[in-house]
C-alpha cells in the first residue's frame, strides 16, 4: 500500500472531518443526513492518517508529491 495523499490533500480531509464534526454538535445536521455525513468525516479522517485513499488508488491518482 503505497502512499497516495499529499500534505495540502491531508489538511483539506481533515478540515472537512471537523466541519461535519462542528456542525454535528452545534445542531446544523441531525437525523440521516447527520448519520451520512458522519461516516464520510470518519472515512476522510482514517484516510488521511494512513495517507491512502483506496479509490485515488483506482484511478491512479497521487496528490503526494513525494513518490511517483
Amino acid at each position: 500500500m503505497k502512499k497516495n495523499i499529499g500534505k495540502t490533500d491531508k489538511i483539506i480531509r481533515i478540515c472537512l472531518a471537523l466541519i461535519i464534526a462542528i456542525s454535528y454538535f452545534t445542531n446544523l445536521i441531525s437525523g440521516t443526513v447527520a448519520i451520512a455525513l458522519g461516516a464520510f468525516a470518519l472515512i476522510l479522517l482514517l484516510t488521511s492518517f494512513i495517507n491512502f485513499c483506496p479509490i485515488y488508488a483506482l484511478f491512479k491518482i497521487k496528490t503526494n508529491q513525494h513518490e511517483k
